[in-house]
Formats: structure tokens, sequence, C-alpha cells
């Protein structure tokens, strides 16, 4: 099936009923190439290359150079094409508004597939894979969409999106169908198609540039194993393997591989090839790529090329396909041509099939006397065409880049040959076309083509790029505009000679001279600021300055552009609506006569009027793009921006005065341009007959309009004929003419593109191709020998430039020649007033005048003074700054030379031995050691905290106590009638039902959680399973490094700051050390000083005994010693000024003599120096050993002189002089062997100072190697620092965002499960609302059904309620209907039947409110705990995914972890050993080869075989716990079955009890909750009355109580008292009778009877007393038995809490009533039954 293309490709857009042809113009041929498009070459067959050239498809055989054409089908452009493998179809993928891929057959070239729907806006590249069955496309912006394409059968197969970026390529793998690569801007993305259970799914893997910086890839190659090699903008290339980049390969000595960006391209025999734009193609080694690896960590691989070819240095290769002939490729050169290639790299020379312009075209004009063309690009070169035979005729190049072209009208050339180009540098160049065939029979040269182009002369006028050339219309003057907002003019003839020029407001855009029907010759500049200028001509026979080239007072006019679009669509916008309005009214006016006439007199309300849009004026202001004259002072001007969519009339004001920066002019008419608005017009120009007007569009479109001769109002500007033919995004039309007989019409766009076209049909074509042809002008005469001097060098001065240089050189001359003469005449008075002073000098001195008689005037000594001192401040401030920058220096050389150490080095040289021991040359620590050491001291391991801090869930709070959930309502006073606090009372059974099942609930809650602690049966105990893991972390072995499972442990993990930690600590530790041994030399140092001092006052006493002693008794003097240099180096840095005063005269000589320069000439010098000083220090020890010399060789004088020569001692004599002999010689000796043990002490202090020196030198050996290490691993944590904080930042945030989610979830439970708890409650309550209900019925109630049907109504306000809900399913609806039918009752239910209790019915009336006030909440309270359920399930997933994510950070911070510990395990480590540490023997003696040895430290050996001990002795521990454990459970088992056999005893004991209680088995929660009756309630209101009534009569009988009981205790008090005096008066009678009988033994036989009265008269008194003694007890037993019965009458059972507040029992045994004993028996009964609480308790 083949598609028409003639229906398919896109035609030319007419304006409707308009009568022009849709063959208005006919295309002919393209004369461009868009090089800079990525991949626009395919090859079909060995001779046909296919490339885009706007909207069309160029076909050209390279052979014959015939063109074939192809348009885009969607007139929006084509975005990419590709060739099918077997050559047999082409694809081309356009652009537009849902664009087509459109599979073309070839030869045919029939539309052979469509495929629809694969992007929105363009495809950017297509591409078949290796077998030609599946097709991938890639859109651009805005979806990126990849697609896959079955495109026989036009279907998609997969499709996503490929990346947020540009896509630049797509390919498939020629090794492996099911991978794809995608390369584009900043990235590359590995694809594979991968079979899951739903289909093909598309699967992409972004490549990590990790080190490497981030690059676009334009090109790629993917190697047989999977490895992909892409290039890069730098030059080199990257191996991908995966997704990251394994290595970057480069060229030897960092070279790069191309110079630019380079591309692989293929895989040909074992080598891969690559192009760049260097214009080279070069050939690597495929095994030494594939196999390519780093040893570093640089990542970088070098290698050189096996084989190389260079094209072109100015060529930039940027696609390349391949022949089917061997080695044969066709290259695209970005700088314009098409190349064939022969890659056998035999010296094949390279052949460039097609030449073009490089990038947009900047300049076009035609001849006005023959078809030619001339175009000229940023290039550089400028080509001529010959349009009418297709064929291009001669090319010339320039260094810089053309900007601007115009073809020299007749009127300036005859003969039509002279083209003037503006280049970008500048410079204006006229270049004259001939046709050197003619010169070859003149001069007798020959050539090979037709036309040739030759400079006649270069000049430069501007600084800055040229952007516009016009000739006036008198071919008089020309002037040229550039972007140095300067006009140029000059004077047109043989030779052109500059007028002047103008400076304007903005950059020149364009120049336009006025016609000749003008009366005046004017010049029209366009300026890109938004200014239009018209200067008139200047006068080209005026003389030129002398001074500038700027013409001042040249008469001009202003114009500023200023918006008027947006008041432009406010009045056509209120003209819309005007005119709505009166059809509106005239509607209305119609209708109201119509309702007149019905006699209806509504009326409807007019609608509110919208705003009118704003005023807008754009700031920037919009681009200008083109301008022409159409009336003297008037012009049309075409804006680009918000201002398109008109043309614009336009005069000059009258008001010129005022400064054009602040000038502002709106159009006095305008003209709308249909469809311009996203689409302004960038480009305008008439045929020569001005009856085409042909526009050039922003979208590449060409436009044409037919006008009527003389418009120049452009009234008939309405219909017009338009194409679509450069590019749409990018070939703006910017340069269009029409031939010289208005029969061709020619483009130039941006894109490159240059396209002609026919106003005459191909037929008249045909047939005035036989006849006419174009033609090149003859040479002129002595063309050939004409050498002109071209403008080469950018940075030449332009003429304005020039003749300021020349000018201001001048000025220079004659300042100098100025200065020459005053300085000769001072020279010559100077040395007339020296004749004068010597002829002064000759005469005589009283004739001689004085020196201050010469003195004219002292005003010009005091003058000379003061200059003088001027000078020599201007001096000492001009020297100010030399002066600070050497103080600087020498402030510099102190810091690092000086003040950065902390100690010299001394050494202390041994007086005897050789021995010697140096300090260390210590530096200063940085300022910021402290720092550093405070922070890492402070700094806290945040991550591992991090880590360890995971958000514990908070507290469950969703246990409310009882008094808060279920508070009973407070109750009114007592006063409150009872028909008021019926309805309160009412809910007082449901409120204790509610706090039953509230303290029900709360033990089954506390049994929940109980049960919910309960350990699975096999899950482990979580002390054994940290006990465990600890094992497991530290069971003692030794965890070897560099093994290859090895993880980092938590609290070995290693960072930058821990490290640097470390090395400062080190760093510490070693300057302490150091300067601790520093300390020591420099006291050793200063106990010599002290020892030479003592030594030297011990050599003057010494001397002293000497000189009294005989010379043969003197013992040699020893060497006193001396301190060295090297001791005292701090005096190295003190210089005297003697020695300053000799380095500058050693400088001087040094300077003077010009021997030598700079640095080393200064080293020279302070060598010098320093020998100089050396000698002078030498001297000056020989005067010392002088001065000691001087004041031994006195001693032997003294000696001989003592005694006179010829004199005899006496004995007495001679024994004194032998005894002073003797103590002298003792002093002598004793000095001696005092000054010998002192060197002997300090040179043994030396030799051990020497020995701690050394072993500390070995020390600090070790610690400067561990330094070296740490410093090494420093550098491996340092390149790791970046990512592994990256990843520890990820870590912290998905912890952080766990924690904050774990939180949310834990209020979002807390606050559900008390939303449940209340639905509990709430149901609870409903439940317990049923049951009062029930109970208010009680039983046989014949109105039952009826208060059911009330108390279960429902009311009309929820039915509403849901009935304004618009999403009722209908269910909801048949459900409501069913409620409104039921609602047809109510009136029956809404008045008490009769018969029927009032009170009951009002009740159940109030019950009913209660229910569905409980409803409403329930509903309530359900749909926010749905809510907070939903909000639960959206937590739990979101931190499962963050879980997942900080897992996957956690694996990726240990791999990173373990790679530090494998990075920092290769660096070296240096460890001294000793023989006897080395135990890694074999067969008695240490290998050779220790490379398998383990170095490990004595300490951590000793632990592991300790280790292996305590392992022992805990198994044997762990062993005898665990039959301890097996026992304890056995016995656990044997106590849970006894307790599992006990419960059944205990339901049975319950069920016994619940039968003497109830009589029956009941629910017990039911029990609880049940709510009593009516009945009951009534009974227990009187119960609560009578109470209240007993409680008052009992409270007035406890007052009566506490009156008897004070009467009582008043009562006892006598009675005590009686008592005591009874008691008394007993003990008397004690003690009478006692009397008595002792009386009566004595008196026994006479008794008195009168004592026997008395007698019995107390007897009589005593029994009275006892009785009244009983009475009063019984009275008081009476009154509390009555009491206690009054307090207990009618009572209920107490609850056990309350029984002991009972009163005690009286237990009295004299009087017992009746009726005690039965109810202290009933009481006791009822005690001994349990109450259904403690049964509750029990079965729970």
């Amino acid at each position: 099936m083949y598609y028409d293309y003639e229906k398919l490709y896109s035609r030319p857009s007419i304006t409707a009923d308009s009568e022009i042809p849709e063959n208005l113009l006919h295309f002919l041929h393209s004369f461009g190439y868009e090089c800079e498009r990525r991949a626009n070459l395919q090859l079909l067959d060995e001779q046909t290359v296919t490339f885009i050239a706007g909207n069309l498809l160029i076909l050209i055989d390279v052979s014959t150079k015939e063109q074939r054409y192809l348009r885009s089908c969607s007139g929006g452009g084509i975005g990419s094409i590709t060739a099918h493998p077997s050559k047999k179809y082409f694809a081309v993928a356009e652009k537009g508004n849902q664009p087509y891929i459109i599979v073309y057959e070839y030869p045919s070239l029939r539309p052979y597939r469509i495929l629809r729907g694969g992007t929105v806006r363009a495809y950017s590249f297509v591409n078949f894979n290796h077998e030609g069955t599946v097709l991938a496309s890639v859109g651009s912006a805005p979806d990126y969409m990849l697609t896959l394409w079955d495109w026989r059968q036009e279907e998609v197969m997969l499709r996503c999106k490929a990346i947020s970026q540009e896509v630049y390529r797509v390919t498939f793998s020629p090794h492996n169908p099911g991978q794809l690569t995608t390369s584009g801007s900043g990235h590359i993305k590995f694809w594979n198609m991968a079979s899951t259970f739903t289909g093909l799914k598309l699967h992409g893997l972004v490549g990590r540039y990790g080190k490497t910086a981030v690059t676009d890839i334009e090109g790629y190659v993917e190697l047989p194993d999977g490895k992909v090699v892409s290039g890069s903008e730098w030059g080199n290339l990257l191996l991908w393997e995966g997704d990251l980049i394994k290595v970057q390969i480069s060229r030897k000595d960092g070279r790069t591989c191309h110079a630019g960006t380079v591309q692989p391209f293929a895989l040909d025999e074992e080598q891969l090839m690559t192009f760049g734009s260097d214009g080279a193609v070069r050939g690597w080694d495929l095994q030494g790529i594939d196999a390519a690896d780093c040893d570093d960590d640089s990542g970088m691989f070098e290698m050189e090329p096996i084989n190389e070819m260079v094209i072109g240095h100015n060529v930039n290769l940027s696609s390349v396909v391949k022949s089917s002939l061997p080695d044969i490729w066709f290259a695209q050169d970005s700088n314009g041509g098409i190349w064939k290639l022969n890659l056998s790299f035999l010296n094949n020379e390279p052949e460039c099939l097609f030449s073009f312009h490089a990038g947009a075209i900047q300049g076009m004009d035609v001849s006005r006397l023959s078809y030619l063309m001339a175009t000229t690009a940023l290039d550089g070169s400028l080509k001529v065409f010959d349009f009418l035979s297709e064929k291009e005729l001669t090319t010339i190049q320039f260094k810089q880049g053309g900007t601007a072209l115009r073809w020299a009208p007749p009127l300036v050339n005859e003969s039509g040959g002279l083209l003037v180009i503006g280049c970008e540098d500048g410079v204006v160049r006229l270049l004259e076309l001939y046709n050197p065939q003619r010169l070859h029979g003149v001069i007798g040269h020959s050539s090979k083509g037709t036309a040739e182009l030759r400079l006649k002369q270069a000049f430069k006028p501007h600084s800055a790029p040229v952007t516009a050339i016009a000739y006036d219309r008198n071919g008089e003057i020309l002037a040229t505009g550039s972007s140095d907002c300067t006009v140029f003019f000059f004077t047109v003839g043989e030779k052109y000679h500059p007028i002047g020029f103008i400076s304007v407001p903005g950059p020149v855009q364009m120049l336009e001279w006025s016609p000749h029907s003008h009366s005046t010759n004017t010049l029209l500049i366009l300026c890109l600021s938004g200014h239009v200028v018209e200067v008139q001509s200047p006068d080209s026979e005026a003389e030129n300055p002398s001074k500038t080239y700027q013409l001042s007072g040249l008469p001009s006019r202003y114009f500023r552009f200023r918006s008027i679009k947006s008041r432009i669509k406010r009045e056509e916008e209120i003209a819309r609506r005007q005119a709505i309005k009166e059809k509106k009214k005239k509607e209305r006016e119609e209708q109201l006569e119509k309702m007149k006439q019905q006699g209806d007199d509504d009326t409807e309300e007019l609608p509110e009027e919208e705003m009118l849009p704003p005023i807008y004026i754009p700031d920037p202001p919009s681009p200008v793009h083109c301008a022409f004259y159409s009336q003297p002072g008037m012009f049309w001007l075409c804006m680009g921006g918000f201002d398109s969519g008109f043309l614009y009339h336009c005069k000059f004001s009258e008001k010129q005065e005022e400064d054009p920066a602040e000038h502002h002019d709106e159009p006095f008419d305008f003209l709308p341009v249909h469809n311009t608005d996203d689409d302004p017009i960038c480009s305008v120009t008439f045929s020569y007959n001005r009856q085409l007007m042909l526009c050039g569009m922003h979208s590449g479109t060409i436009r044409v309009y037919p006008l009527q001769p003389g418009d120049h109002s452009l009234a008939s500007m309405q219909a017009y004929w338009a194409l679509s033919v450069h590019d749409n995004q990018y070939g703006h039309l910017q340069h269009i003419r029409c031939s010289f007989d208005d029969q061709f019409v020619l483009t130039a766009g941006d894109d490159g593109n240059i396209f002609s076209f026919s106003l005459i049909s191909p037929d008249e074509l045909q047939k005035a191709l036989q006849v006419k042809k174009a033609k090149v002008p003859s040479p002129r005469a002595a063309l050939e020998t004409e050498d002109i001097e071209d403008i080469e060098d950018p940075e030449a001065l332009s003429i304005e430039m020039a003749k300021q240089r020349a000018e201001k050189d001048h000025m220079l001359k004659e300042a100098e020649w100025k200065k020459a003469e005053k300085l000769k005449k001072l020279a010559e008075l100077r040395k007339k007033y020296r004749d004068l002073l010597d002829i002064n000098h000759s005469l005589p001195e009283y004739i001689c005048l004085k020196p201050a008689e010469l003195q004219l005037d002292l005003r010009f000594t005091e003058e000379a003074a003061r200059v003088t001192a001027q000078r020599v401040r201007e001096a000492r401030r001009e020297q100010a700054w030399l002066k600070e920058q050497n103080r600087m220096k020498l402030q510099k050389l102190h810091d690092l030379f000086k003040d950065s150490l902390e100690s010299d080095t001394v050494t202390v040289f041994a007086i005897r031995s050789g021995h010697r021991v140096s300090s260390y040359r210590l530096t200063v620590l940085t300022e910021h050691f402290p720092q550093l050491k405070q922070q890492d001291k402070h700094r806290g391991y945040d991550a591992s905290v991090h880590r360890e801090s995971i958000a514990e869930p908070a507290e469950d709070t969703s246990v409310i106590e009882e008094k808060e959930v279920l508070t009973p309502a407070a109750t009114g006073p007592e006063g409150v009638k009872t028909a008021s606090r019926q309805a309160e009372r009412s809910f007082k059974p449901a409120e204790k039902a509610e706090q039953a099942r509230a303290r029900i609930e709360k033990r089954k809650r506390e049994w929940a959680q109980f049960y919910a602690q309960k350990p699975d049966e096999n899950s482990e105990d979580p002390e054994y399973a940290q006990a465990i893991r600890d094992a497991m972390e530290n069971m003692g072995d030794f965890k070897l490094k560099t093994a290859q499972d090895y993880t980092v442990p938590e609290h070995l993990r290693m960072n930058v700051e821990k490290k640097r930690a470390e090395l400062l600590l080190l760093e510490q530790k070693i300057q302490e050390k150091k300067t601790e041994m520093n300390k020591r030399i420099t006291a050793l140092r200063d106990t010599k000083v002290r020892l030479l001092s003592q030594l030297h006052s011990q050599a003057r006493q010494l001397l002293r005994v000497q000189q009294r002693l005989a010379t043969n008794l003197c013992r040699p003097v020893p060497i006193l010693p001396k301190m060295l240099p090297g001791e005292t180096p701090e005096k190295r840095l003190c210089c005297s000024r003697a020695t300053l005063e000799r380095y500058r005269d050693l400088r001087a000589k040094r300077i003077h003599n010009e021997e030598l320069e700079g640095q080393e000439g200064t080293l020279i010098l302070l060598e010098e120096l320093e020998r100089e000083m050396e000698g002078q220090e030498e001297e000056d020890e020989e005067e010392e050993e002088e001065e000691v010399d001087e004041i031994l060789w006195p001693v032997v004088s003294v000696i001989d002189t003592d005694v006179e020569p010829g004199v005899e001692l006496t004995e007495l004599e001679k024994e004194v002089l032998k005894e002073e002999e003797i103590r002298l010689k003792y002093m002598q000796d004793c000095l001696l062997e005092q000054m010998e043990n002192s060197v002997q002490q300090f040179d043994a202090e030396l030799l051990l100072l020497r020995h701690d020196k050394l072993t500390l030198d070995c020390q600090m050996k070790l610690a400067d190697l561990r330094h070296i290490t740490l410093f090494q691993e420093l550098l491996i944590l340092t390149q790791f620092e970046e990512k592994d904080n990256i990843l520890q930042e990820k870590l912290n945030a998905c912890m952080d965002e766990e924690s904050n989610i774990t939180a949310k979830l834990n209020k979002c439970n807390e606050q559900l499960e008390l939303k449940q708890t209340e639905i509990a409650n709430l149901q609870k309550r409903e439940k317990a609302l049923v049951a009062t209900f029930q109970a208010s019925l009680g039983k046989n109630n014949e109105f039952a059904d009826f208060l059911t049907k009330v108390f279960e109504k429902r009311a009309k306000r929820d039915k509403k309620n849901q009935m304004d809900k618009e999403e009722e399913d209908s269910d909801e609806d048949s459900a409501e209907e069913e409620d409104w039918e039921d609602d047809e009752d109510e009136d029956e239910v809404d008045s008490c039947p009769p018969n029927c209790d009032p009170q009951l019915f009002e009740k159940v009336t109030q019950l009913h409110e209660c229910r569905l006030d409980l409803d409403a909440l329930l509903a309530e309270e359900k749909k926010c705990a749905d809510a907070l359920k939903e909000e639960c399930d959206t937590l739990v997933k979101k931190r499962e995914v963050v879980q997942s994510r900080r897992k996957a950070a956690e694996g990726e911070l240990a791999l990173i972890n373990r790679e530090k510990q494998q990075k920092m395990n290769d660096l070296d480590v240096a460890i001294p050993l000793r023989l006897h540490q080395i135990e890694f023997v074999s067969n008695g003696r240490v290998s050779s080869n220790l490379s398998l040895a383990l170095v490990m430290n004595r300490s951590v050996l000793h632990r592991l075989q300790e280790r292996i001990k305590e392992l022992q002795v805990e198994t044997s521990q762990e062993r005898d716990r665990t039959c301890q454990v097996r026992k304890r459970r056995a016995e656990l088992a044997h106590e849970c079955k006894e307790m599992k056999a006990k419960i059944p005893v205990l339901e049975e004991r319950c069920k016994e009890l619940m039968m003497q209680k109830f009589g029956k088995l009941v629910d017990l929660e039911a029990v609880l909750t049940l709510a009593e009756n009516p009945t009951l309630d009534k009974l227990r209101e009187e119960q609560r009355l009578r109470r209240a009534a007993h409680a008052k009569e009992i409270k007035d009988w406890k007052a009566k109580e506490e009156e008897a009981r004070n009467a009582l205790m008043l009562v006892t008090k006598g009675n005590t008292e009686r008592l005591r005096r009874m008691n008394n008066l007993l003990c008397e009678k004690k003690a009478l009778e006692d009397k008595i009988i002792t009386q009566q033994k004595k008196l026994v036989a006479h008794r008195n009877p009168f004592q026997d009265q008395r007698r019995q008269v107390a007897r009589e008194e005593i029994e009275r007393l006892q009785k009244l003694v009983k009475a009063r007890s019984e009275q008081i037993e009476a009154l509390s038995t009555e009491i206690w019965a009054l307090s207990h009458k009618g009572g209920r059972v107490l609850p056990p809490s309350q029984l002991n507040l009972l009163p005690p029992i009286p237990t009295t045994t004299h009087h017992t009533h009746t009726n005690k004993p039965g109810r202290l028996s009933n009481r006791k009964q009822r005690r001994i039954l349990p109450t259904a609480r403690e049964l509750s308790d029990t079965t729970a």
C-alpha cells in the first residue's frame, strides 16, 4: 500500500476569494546546505546523498550534481532523516503540530508508510535497527518522547519519556537487539527492552559522570561486550561500563584525542574510528580501548592512535555515513562541505564533493544586468551563482566573515561587475567580477572557471561589523552602517574617498536612500534601538576636514517608535463590543415588541460589561525589522516582538529639538497584516515594476502581495500568497530579491539555505533558458598589473582612528620640536653663566664678586629651595609605595624564615670528644591549629548519632481515665422539682451502665496489653538476641580489613574529621616531644655557657697561682673551649651596621661591574659577605689567643724577677718559700682537677643526652612514617568526602523524614484510637439507650410497636442533608425513598395515642431525640475515623518508601566505606621489625617471601590467645545455664498445666455462685450494664427522698445523742467522783474494819447492836447505787441500738469498700433484743453472697 504524494505534501497558503494562482512561484534550485544541523547527511545509494533544506528534502546525484526535491507534508519543516539498512526505504521525520514520520520507498520516492502520534511538536532523531524491522524516534521539546515503531504495521511498540533534556541521537545495539542508547545535552542513557507479564517495557539508566565533568555527548559507539565509547566536548573519549565511566582515554603526555569535540562513529577491522572538530579522522586499537583501566585515581588512560588522516585545518566533521564500498565514507562538514573519504589510510586524499556557506547567510544581492547572485556569510566566503543555469561560478575567501553585501548599480559600474562587501572587522572591500577566459585572449593566461573575483579597493571605516551598505539614487555616494552606531559616506569613483561620518542613537540595522520621485536626496537609517533617522546627502565635493571625519551640521530628523498595538486592540475590542451591543439592542427591541403584543411585561437585566484590555507599552521596546519610504518624510515600519502584526505608517514630527534618546513618536496610520502576530515580517522588497511586494517572514515563509501601480499607501495590500520554504524555527528569511527582469525570486535565510524561484511557468522557463544566459563582465584593462593591498589585520585602525592617530602624532612631533628648542637655549645660557663665573674667579679678590652679590634676587634662591623641597617630598611620596613594598617583603621574609620558626637547630659540641647533639628545627604550628583542634574536640559525629536516634513511637495516650471519658453530669440543688429533672434522671442508669462498661473495657485492655506482651513461642529472648549480636560483633577473632566481605564497624568508620583529628593529635605529640628535647639541649647549651665562664674564671685563678710558681713547676694550662657558631644560631640573624654597610658596598660594586643579575647575583653577594664575616671572626679569635698568650707570657718574667740574683736566702726564708710552693702546687692541682672534672661531667651529660636524642630520633622517624600514612589516608578520605557527605546527608534526610513520618503516624494512630474509643463509647451509649427504652416498655405493653416506631423514626433534617449531597449513589436514593415513604406516617406518631401513658410517651420522645443526637455524633466520628485511617495508610506507604530509600542509602554508604577501606588497604606502611618478632617460619627458618605474613600487635595476639581460653570457660558456663533453663522450662510447663486444670474448677465455682446469686447463668456484663425499669426508678426516687428525710432525722437524733452524751458525761464525771470518794471511803472503811476486827477480837464477848444496824444501812446504799449504774448502762445501750437500727432501716447492700464504715454490732450479754439478731443474720447472709462485680473480676 502506498500513499499519494500529491495529496500529502504541503501547498501554498492563498487568501480566500482571491485571484492569485497557486503556482505563482515555481521552485527551481537550492544553493545552500544546513551544515550545522545534526546528522544532516544520508546515503541512499553510491551516487545519491540526501539532506534537509528547510521544508525540503534534497536528493543530489554526486556525479551529475542533479537535484530532486520532496516537500514536507506538514509545512512546519523536517526534523530528521534516516535511511533503511537495505537502502530501499528512508524515513523523514517532520516538524509541526502532531508531525508525521513518512517512510518513502527508494528510488520511486512514493510514500510507503505514515507513522502518527509519536511526538507533539518535532522529531529530533530517528533511526532503524540493524535488521530494519523497528524504527526508533525521539521527540524534541516539550515531551522528549522515545518511541519504538513497528513501522511496517504503522503501530507503536513501546513508548516512554527519554529525559527532560534535548536528545541528539538514538541507536540500537548491533550486538544486542534489546538494548538502545540515547545521548544528548549533558547526558547519555542506556535502555533495555525487558519482558514483563504485561509485555515489553523500556527501562533506562542514566549515565553518571562521577569525577568527570558533565559534557554534551554528540556521538558514541557500542562495543561487542556491552561497553560504550562516547565522545566529549574537550576531545577525550569516555569508556562507559554499565552506567559509570570506567576510564577517560587521552593521548600521551595529557594530549586530547582530538582538538575540540570528538565523536566515535564506527568499529572497523579491530579498530575504533573517531572524528572531531579538528578535521582529523583517527583509528584506535579496539582491544586496547576495551581493556583500558586506570591504576590511579586520575581516571585517565593514555594511548596513541594507530591510524590518522587529517582532512583539512578548516574542516569540522559532524557526522559520517558509510558506503557499501569498502572503506568509503561520506562526511558532513559543519564548515559547509560534503566530503568523500577513503579510510583505508593508504595515502588516499579526501575529496570535497560540495562546498556551501557555513551558517546563516549574512548578505545577498543580485545583479541589475544579468542572472547573477552573490552571497556572503560569517565563514569568510563570498560566492557568485548563475541562478539561471543553477551553478556556482566562483568563490573568494577572506579571513573575516562577511556581514553585508551590495551589488553596485549600473550608474556606478556600467558592466555590472562591482560588488561591495562589509566584514565583521569593519572593513569594506570593493570586488570586481570578470570573466578570466576573456582575459586569456589579452594576456595569454588560461583559466578553468568562467568567473573570478579580484579585490579592487579595501578600506576600514568602522571598528565593528558592517551591517548595511547602500548607494544613493544617483550613484555618487556610498553609505555604510555599522553596529558601532556610525554611518560613513564615501564618494564613488575609480577610487572611493571618505567624506565623513555621522553618529546615530543605536546600531544600524538598515539603510535606504530616497527614490527618484522624492525631491531631496535623503538617507533613511534604521537602528536596532527603535530609532529611525533621516539625513540629507552630504556634499561629495566639500573639502575633507583636517582633524576628524565626523560631519557636523548635517540636516537630520529623528523618529523613535512608541507602541500603539495595545491601543489598537483596545479600540477593536470597543468596536466589537459596540457591534454586539447594537445587535443585542436590536434583538431586545424586537423581543419587547413581541412581548407587548402578547401582554407580558417581564423585563430582563442586561449583563455587566467586562473590563477593557489595558494599555501596554513593552519594555524594552520591540525590535525594528525593516522600513521603506512611502512619500517624502513618510515611511512604513515593520516591528517585531509585541508590536508585530501591523505595518505602521510613520512620519517625522515637526519638533526635533528634543534629545533623540528621550524622543517618542507614534505612527499616524497602521495596516493590519494577517497572521503576523507571532510571525513578524523580517524583510521587504518590491519587484522592479512595484507590482509585487515580497515579504520574508520570521518563520521562514515567503509571502507575496500583489499591488496596484503607484500604491504607496498599500491600500491594495489585501490578498497574499505564502509558502513555507526555510526552516520554521531558525530559518528567518532575512534576504529576498527579484531578478532584474522580475522573472525570478531568490531567498536566503538564517538556516543557511538559498533558494531560487521562477515567476514564469516551467515551459516558458525552458524556452527562456534556450535564449537567455547569465553574462559575466569582461575584465577591464590593466587588471592583472594592479597590486591591491588588503587589510588583513583585524586590529587595524579605522579611517577615523588613523586620522586621529596621525593628528596626535603631528601634535607630539611639534611639542618635541619646541621642547628641543627650549633645551638648546637653556644650554647656551648655562654655558654663558659658567664662563662668567670663571672670569669672576680669575679676577683679584678685591674686585671679585661674592656669591651673594651674584644673586640678583634672593627670591630666586628661596624659590629654588622650595622647589627642591617639594621635589624631595614628591620623590618620597613616589617612593612611598616602593618603600612599603620593601617593608612588606622584609616582613614576609621574617614571617617565612624567622617568625615561622619556633626553634632553630642548635648543635652542642662536646669539649673533649667529637660527639655532638643537635636540636630539632621546629616550625610554629599554624594559627588555625588550636581552632581545628577545638573543633575536632567538640565536633559531634552527628551521622552516627543520627543513625542511632531513630524517632521512637510516642507513648500510648489512647487509654483515657474513666473519670475523663465518662463523667456523670453534675446534679442540681435539692430544691429542683422532680418534673424538671426527669430527663436528667432518665440518663443516670445509662451513665452508670456506661461506667460499668468502661470498667469492663479497661480490664479488657489491661488483659489485651498483657497478652500482647506475651512473646511468640518461636521468638527469641531480646536479651539473648542482643547477646548473640554482641558476640558476633565482638567474638574475639581478628577481622582482616583486606577481606572481600569485610564490613567496617560503625565505631571504626573513618571520615575526614576523625582522620584530621588523629593527624592533629599526632602532630601535637611530635611537637611536644621535640620541644621537650629542644629544651633539654638548650639547657645543656646554657650549661656549657656557664661552664665556659667557670673555666675562664678558674683559668685566671690558675694563672695567678702559676705567677707565683717556678716555671719548672707550672703545669700546662688546658686549652679553653669556646662557643662554636652552630651553638648560637640566633647570632646569624643579628647584623651590625658595619655588616649592612659592607653589603651595600658589595652590592653597589656588583651592580657597577654588571657581571651578575637577579637572584643569582644576590645569593653570590650573600655568600661573599658570609665568607668575609667568617674571616673576621677568625681574626677576632686569633686576637683573643694573642691576648691569652700575653697573659701567660708574663708569668715567667714575674717568677724570674721575684728573687734577685746573687742574694742568698736564710733558712727560714727558704722554709717559707718551700711551704708557699707546696701550697701553690696544691692549688694548681686542685684547679686543674676541677676543670678536668667539669669538662668530663659535661661530656658525660652530652653523651647521655645524645643517647636519648638517638632514641627519640627513632621514635620520630616512626612518627613521621605514621604521619605520612595518616596524611595519605586523609587524602583518600578527602577524595571520598564529597560523596560521603552527600550520602550521609541523604541518609540523614531519610532518617529525619522517617522519624517525622513515624511521629505523624503515631499521632494519627493515637487520634484514630481515640476516635475508635469515642465511637465505641457512643455505640455503648446507644445500646444503653435501647436497653433503657426496652426496660421502659416493660412486658406485654400494648403500645410497644407504636412506641418502637416513635423511638426509631428518622428526622427530616437528616434526610434533607443527605439529599443535598450530589455524590449519593442509587442505593442511598432508594433508601431515602423508603425513608420518605415511612415519613408519610409522621403525623400519626407525633401525638400520643389514647390510653397510652403520657409520661411514657414523653420519655420515649426524649429517648428518640437522644438517639438522633447519638447517631449524628456517631456518623461524624466515623467520618473522622475513616479520614484518619486513610491518612494512616498513606503514611505507612510513605514510610515504607522512605525506609527503602534509607536502606539503599545505608547500603551505598557501606559500599563507600568499603571502597575507602580498600583504598587505604592499598597504602604501603613501613614497620620496623626485629628477627625475634617474626614468627612466620618454615622449616625453622624465616621465609624469604613475607607477602603472606600478617603483622599484628603483640597485645592483640595475646588478647586473641586469652580469648580462646575465655571462650572455653564461657562455653562451659553457657552449657550449665542451658541445663538450668531447661529445668526451669519444665517447671513452668508443669505450673502451666496445673493452672489450666484449675481454670475449669474456678469456672464451675463461678457458675455455682451465679446460681446462688441470680438463680440462673447470666451474662455479667449485661447485668452490670443493664438499665433498670421505671418502677425501679420510681422506688429509687422514693428511697432517695426518704433517705434524705431519714438523714435529716438522723442528724437531729445525732444532735440529741450528742446532748445525751454530754449529759451522760457529766453524770459519769459525778459518778466517777462519787466512786473515787466511795473508794476512799472503802479504804477508810477497810482500815476501820481492820481496826474494828482487832477491837472485836478484843471485845468478842460484848457486841454492840447499834453498829450492826449501821453496817446494814451501808450495805443497802451500795446495792442501790449498783442498780442505778446498771440502769444507766441499759439506757445507753438502748439508745445506741435504736440509732443503729434507724441508720440501717430499709438500706441496701453496701459495696465491699464501704463495709468497714458500718457501726460496730452491739455484743452485750446482759440485754438482747429479739429483732437485732435477725437483722444481723440477714446482713451477714448478704455479705456472704459475692457481688456481681466480684464475680466479673473472678471470671476475668
